[in-house]
């Protein structure tokens, strides 16, 4: 869990020391600039933001625990559902020879993505506010 907070850490840091030296130059207008780029940075690198992948039999696992849907998604996706982002099992599909045949197979032999799985059924490429649904409905 460590490893996955080093970048945000080190963006944070650099944005800080480079802030500062602009301040001390007499540039504070482009030191807070600077700086709310470094975190906004940090922020899209985190782990809050973009979940750790895990293996699909480990999201499948998860799922018939907490009734979420394990799900394979792009980054625009992750983006568009927010926060709600959390709340679900991520695959990283060319990191998991698993999740890569499981999209397969539902796919015509295709690696299609974002294919997401809702209570054992695939969804390929669904609307965001679908998704939103399926995660504020009941498990």
């Amino acid at each position: 869990m460590t490893r996955a907070w080093i970048l945000p850490m080190l963006l944070v840091l650099c944005g800080s020391a480079v802030a500062t030296a602009l301040t001390l130059g007499g540039r504070p207008a482009e030191a807070v600039v600077l700086l709310l780029v470094f975190v906004l940075l940090a922020a899209v690198n985190s782990p809050l933001i973009l979940p750790r992948s895990v293996g699909a039999s480990e999201a499948q696992r998860r799922s018939a625990v907490d009734g979420r849907p394990g799900c394979t998604y792009c980054l625009r996706l992750r983006l568009r559902l927010g926060r709600g982002a959390r709340q679900l099992h991520w695959v990283n599909i060319w990191r998991d020879p698993a999740g890569a045949a499981a999209v397969r197979a539902v796919n015509d032999g295709d690696e299609t993505v974002p294919t997401v799985f809702v209570a054992g059924r695939p969804y390929v490429n669904p609307d965001p506010a679908w998704v939103r649904e399926q995660l504020s409905s009941p498990a």
